[in-house]
């Protein structure tokens, strides 16, 4: 069991989502970063879409009941175990008993924290992730509070080694600005203007922002038909609604929409665009369909290569 002994404002169970739900209405949702939290479980010895905690906005302390394996990874913080600095995307072994404390996430937005075995809670739809707009999933479909405890999985047979560290050149570009964009079968709503402002601008991450879309803050951008009839859209997606401010669809996006999309983001890009904290600046660059599906490829090899290092320093 893992016990929350002092919940940070915002705690919930996550892993990569709900994949088959969409036709019923369902978002995908899962981990907001879906690389951070594939990689601190393959450092950890789980499967990539394990269950592990999303943990966002502040300090916290939760207590391992068993002699477990953990890692961090994802949004930078100061952390430590009983006292133990935690280094970020490092096996650490813990104690039954043992307590793990966020002082502070310093940078960055979304944590996650994976042990070995995962944490159990029940599959509703494909997946043990929390869907909070729905109230299921994850630990009673809510977030995690003071006292609440969920169990973890047994441990895989093999027991990483302790201090084995993911290189960074492994990792996606957090302190990176640049998020790349593709067109979408929309572009042509939008005239030559409309991208040279969206591609030559800095916009910033308002605080009207959420798990469902994060909501842009700089020039405005106009479309030349205004709402269209509702259609399918997806994480990454941005739309632009009535104000011209640019809204780019996450985790928990909705299945259908009726703004115009006048780019997808890279699906390689959006952990990067994830991790940026209200105020903080992003700029877009457009690639073609071609390059942003090498740039995933990449991404799916670096997960293979941190998988691959952590089951051999298991074995050592």
């Amino acid at each position: 069991m893992i016990t929350i002994t002092r919940a940070p404002p915002y705690l919930t169970v996550q892993n990569g989502g709900r994949k088959h739900s969409r036709s019923f209405g369902v978002p995908r949702g899962g981990a907001m970063d879906l690389f951070a939290i594939r990689a601190a479980n393959a450092l950890v010895g789980n499967s990539l879409d394990a269950a592990a905690l999303e943990w966002a906005l502040g300090g916290g302390t939760v207590r391992f009941d068993r002699d477990c394996v953990f890692a961090i990874g994802g949004a930078m913080a100061r952390a430590t175990i009983s006292g133990r600095v935690v280094a970020p995307c490092t096996t650490t072994y813990a104690r039954a008993g043992d307590e793990f404390t966020v002082e502070q996430i310093t940078s960055g937005r979304f944590l996650y924290l994976a042990c070995d075995g995962g944490i159990d809670v029940p599959v509703i739809l494909g997946s043990r992730s929390t869907y909070l707009p729905g109230r299921f999933g994850g630990y009673q479909g809510r977030s995690l509070r003071s006292e609440d405890s969920v169990a973890s999985g047994p441990p895989p047979g093999a027991r990483p080694a302790e201090g084995f560290h993911s290189a960074a050149d492994l990792m996606p570009r957090y302190d990176s600005a640049i998020v790349h964009i593709t067109p979408t079968s929309q572009t042509d709503l939008f005239d030559e203007s409309a991208w040279r402002t969206l591609t030559e601008s800095d916009y910033r991450v308002s605080t009207a922002s959420d798990r469902t879309g994060y909501k842009l803050d700089g020039p405005a951008l106009r479309n030349s038909l205004g709402a269209l009839p509702s259609e399918a859209s997806c994480p990454g997606a941005i739309q632009i609604p009535g104000d011209g401010r640019p809204i780019a669809l996450m985790a928990d996006a909705p299945t259908v929409g009726g703004y115009p999309k006048i780019a997808v983001i890279s699906e390689a890009d959006l952990p990067i665009l994830a991790q940026r904290r209200p105020g903080e600046t992003i700029r877009f660059q457009l690639i073609t369909i071609e390059q942003s599906q090498r740039a995933l490829r990449r991404r799916a090899s670096d997960m293979h290569t941190i998988s691959q290092l952590a089951s051999r320093s298991s074995l050592a």
